[in-house]
């Protein structure tokens, strides 16, 4: 009888280690793999909603008006040998200021994600605006989504770009929203040239790791052991790190630069109360603002004439 309960006992056990292994393989290739359609854009709450229609016809308008700009594109190739596709629209009028634009999770394209504040940027404030493609979306080149952290040493090379086209004395910015936020936050840990000033940060979450948790839970009412950790190893194999340490929280302990914290309270694919643990690990200058009935990467949607005032002053301030 002990035999037979020792021998079950193994069984289950195995069975539940080849479970997680295939749902940690799932997981993985879902929520990194570059060609999976089943996540191709970050969802709202409901996409019948208000806020979701006007979202949807702003989008229109907004990529209308890329289509007529003048835009030039950019190359770099990564540390780890990926080209990489970035579009610049210069201001009409000469300036020293430039805005480095991160778009989000699957966006198709950093000038298609990221037009409405391409538009701000241009037509607004008279900056210069670079949108690259992150790796594995758009024109750039990759097979796997890294969620920020290999995406912030792009980023480095995308601000030594502007630099080296626009000379020593421009002034940069970094817009992020979304997985874009996370990553210019984790890029502001690292040591940055003089010629980076401030970031805006847009519905970012706090760290790889606590952000795949939370969709696991929220979207397949799962427990986040012992299907993260082993997904995370899996990417340690195939991409060099563990999810735990693509942290943007980390990264803002060490930024000295002023930060700006946008958030919807209604923000259903990255909590609201990962803008508070971003602001409250931040010991530079920062600001924060909740939307009140902000969904996920519509705070701009719901109170543009805001945004774009509250944008204003705090570049006003830091550049």
């Amino acid at each position: 009888m002990k035999k037979i309960l020792i021998i079950s006992g193994s069984i289950i056990i195995g069975l539940l280690l080849i479970i997680t292994i295939c749902a940690s393989f799932y997981l993985y290739s879902y929520a990194l793999a570059r060609d999976n359609s089943s996540m191709n854009d970050e969802p709202t709450t409901d996409q019948t909603t208000d806020t979701a229609k006007l979202a949807k016809k702003n989008r229109e308008a907004n990529i209308a008006w890329m289509e007529k700009q003048q835009l030039t594109k950019w190359t770099e190739t990564s540390k780890d040998g990926l080209k990489l596709v970035a579009n610049y629209l210069e201001a009409d009028k000469p300036t020293n200021k430039t805005i480095i634009l991160a778009h989000g999770y699957r966006g198709k394209s950093g000038k298609v994600e990221m037009a409405g504040f391409a538009k701000m940027y241009h037509e607004k404030f008279g900056y210069n605006v670079l949108m690259p493609d992150a790796r594995a979306h758009g024109e750039s080149e990759g097979k796997n989504i890294g969620f920020g952290w290999p995406e912030r040493k792009d980023y480095l090379q995308w601000i030594d770009k502007v630099i080296d086209k626009n000379g020593a004395d421009t002034e940069i910015a970094l817009h992020g929203v979304s997985m874009g936020s996370s990553t210019v936050l984790m890029t502001s840990g690292e040591k940055l040239p003089k010629q980076v000033k401030s970031i805006i940060a847009d519905c970012g979450y706090t760290s790889m790791d606590a952000e795949l948790s939370y969709q696991l839970k929220a979207m397949f009412h799962l427990p986040s052991f012992p299907i993260i950790p082993t997904a995370s190893l899996i990417n340690k194999v195939k991409e060099g790190f563990f999810f735990s340490e693509a942290s943007a929280i980390d990264a803002v302990a060490k930024n000295d630069l002023p930060i700006f914290y946008i958030h919807g309270d209604a923000d259903a694919f990255v909590a609201t109360y990962m803008v508070n643990e971003l602001y409250d690990a931040t010991l530079s200058y920062k600001e924060k603002w909740i939307v009140k009935g902000a969904e996920h990467g519509q705070a701009y949607t719901v109170d543009p004439k805001t945004y774009e005032e509250k944008v204003r002053q705090f570049l006003n301030k830091t550049m």
